[in-house]
C-alpha cells in the first residue's frame, strides 16, 4: 500500500521545510540579506535569487538521489554517494554536521527567544523554553510531522512577509527606487557580490545532504524531485526578492548602517506601524522555530538509525526518540544561553567554508563523472573506482 502524499503535496510540503530551513531570525529580521546581498551594491537584486538557484540545484540532486536510490538518512545516504570515499567524506560531514546542530538551532533559540521576550516582556530564559517546548514536540513526531508543521508555519510566514513588504514596497515606492539609484552610484564591483552569493548558498546548503535526504521520501518517485525543486525554487526566489526589494526603502536611512534588525526600521517609518511591529516580531520567532525544528528532526533521524536500523522517521515516537530529540533540543537551549548571537557571522561564515571542500565541490565532480546519476555514468564511476 503506498501512503506516499500526491505530488503537489508533497513537492508543497518539500518547498516549505526548504522555506522554513532557510528562513530563521537572520532572514527574517533582514541581516542575513543586508550582510550577504544588499552590502554588496544594487547586484543584491539578481544575486538573492541567484543564490535561491545554487541551492535548488543541490537540494534537487540530493533529494533524486536519494529517492531513487531509497537512502533517507544522511549517514546511508553519505556512504553511498561518495563511494569509495565515504570514509573520508562521510566522517568530514559529520563534523560539518555537528558545527551546525551547535550553531543553527542554538541561533535559532537565541535569536527567537530574544524577540519573544521583547515581544511579550517574559524572561528570556523563560521564552527560550517555552520555544523549546514547541521544537521537541514537534521533532520528536517525525518527518511527516515535521513537513505539515513546515507547511502551515511556511504560509503563516509568508502571508506575514507579504503583509509586511508589499503595502511597504508600494508605499514607499519612491524610496524604493532612491535607494536603487543610490546601490547604483556605489562603485561596487560584480566580484565580491557574487562570491558572498556563492558562501550565502554554501552556508544554506551545509545541512541540505541530512534535510532533504530525509524528506525525499515522500516523492512518489525520484523524477519527481524535478517538478518539486523547480517550484521550491520560484517560491523561495519570490520570497528574497520581495524581502530585499522592501529593504530598498530604507538603504538613506541614517539608522540602517548600524541596524541589527533593518526590517524594523521599514515597518517603524512605513505604513501601519502599530500592526505590523508585532507581525515582524512574531515572524522572526516563527522563523527561528522553524529553523531548529528542521535541524533538530534531521539529526534525530540520523542518531536513531544508528541505535535502532528499524526506526521509522514517519511511525510513532519511541523512548529512544524521545530522548535523542530532547537532548538535541537542550543542547540548543544551554548553548544559546551563553549569548551566541555575537558570533553568528563567524559561526555561518565557517560553516560555509567546511561545506566547499565536504559538499560543493564533491557534488560537482559527482555529477561530471556520473553524468548526473545516469546508468552509464554509475557504470563508469565504478570502473574507475575499480582501478584506485
Amino acid at each position: 500500500m503506498n501512503n506516499k502524499p500526491g505530488k503537489w503535496s508533497a513537492a508543497f510540503g518539500i518547498t516549505f521545510v526548504w522555506f522554513t530551513t532557510q528562513f530563521g531570525g537572520g532572514f527574517a529580521s533582514g541581516a542575513q540579506l543586508k550582510s550577504y546581498f544588499i552590502k554588496y551594491g544594487v547586484y543584491c537584486l539578481w544575486t538573492c535569487i541567484g543564490a535561491q538557484v545554487i541551492c535548488a540545484i543541490y537540494n534537487w540532486y540530493i533529494a533524486r538521489y536519494a529517492r531513487k536510490h531509497e537512502l533517507y538518512d544522511y549517514k546511508s545516504y553519505n556512504d553511498t554517494f561518495y563511494g569509495k570515499y565515504s570514509l573520508i567524506f562521510s566522517n568530514l560531514f559529520e563534523i560539518v554536521y555537528i558545527f551546525t546542530l551547535l550553531v543553527v538551532p542554538a541561533v535559532a533559540f537565541a535569536t527567537g527567544g530574544a524577540t519573544f521576550a521583547q515581544l511579550t516582556g517574559i524572561p528570556y530564559m523563560v521564552c527560550t523554553a517555552i520555544i523549546g517546548v514547541f521544537i521537541f514536540v514537534t521533532a520528536v513526531y517525525g518527518t511527516a510531522v515535521v513537513r505539515k508543521v513546515a507547511t502551515i508555519l511556511s504560509i503563516a510566514i509568508v502571508v506575514g512577509l507579504l503583509a509586511v513588504f508589499v503595502p511597504n514596497i508600494i508605499v514607499q515606492w519612491d524610496k524604493v527606487m532612491e535607494g536603487i539609484a543610490t546601490l547604483k552610484s556605489q562603485d561596487a564591483s560584480a566580484g565580491p557580490a557574487i562570491w558572498s552569493m556563492i558562501l550565502y548558498a554554501a552556508f544554506q546548503f551545509a545541512s541540505s545532504p541530512a534535510i532533504h535526504s530525509q524528506h525525499s521520501e515522500a516523492l512518489g518517485d525520484y523524477k519527481d524531485a524535478d517538478f518539486t525543486y523547480i517550484l521550491a525554487c520560484i517560491v523561495n526566489s519570490v520570497m528574497i526578492f520581495i524581502s530585499t526589494l522592501g529593504l530598498m526603502a530604507i538603504i538613506n536611512n541614517p539608522e540602517y548602517a548600524d541596524a541589527s534588525v533593518p526590517v524594523l526600521i521599514l515597518v517603524q517609518n512605513g505604513v501601519g506601524a502599530s500592526v505590523l511591529t508585532p507581525i515582524i516580531s512574531a515572524l522572526i520567532v516563527l522563523g527561528a522555530v522553524s529553523t531548529a525544528v528542521n535541524m533538530i528532526s534531521a539529526g534525530e533521524a540520523r542518531i536513531m538509525k544508528v541505535i535502532d536500523k528499524s526506526f521509522d522517521t514517519d511511525g510513532k515516537p519511541t523512548r529512544n526518540s524521545i530522548l535523542v530529540t530532547l537532548v538535541l533540543t537542550l543542547v540548543g537551549f544551554f548553548v544559546a544561553q551563553f549569548g551566541l548571537l555575537p558570533l553568528v557571522s563567524k559561526g555561518y561564515s565557517i560553516l560555509a567554508y567546511l561545506a566547499f571542500p565536504v559538499i560543493a565541490v564533491p557534488y560537482i565532480i559527482h555529477a561530471v563523472v556520473t553524468k548526473f546519476d545516469s546508468e552509464k555514468g554509475i557504470e563508469k564511476r565504478e570502473v574507475a573506482e575499480s582501478r584506485v
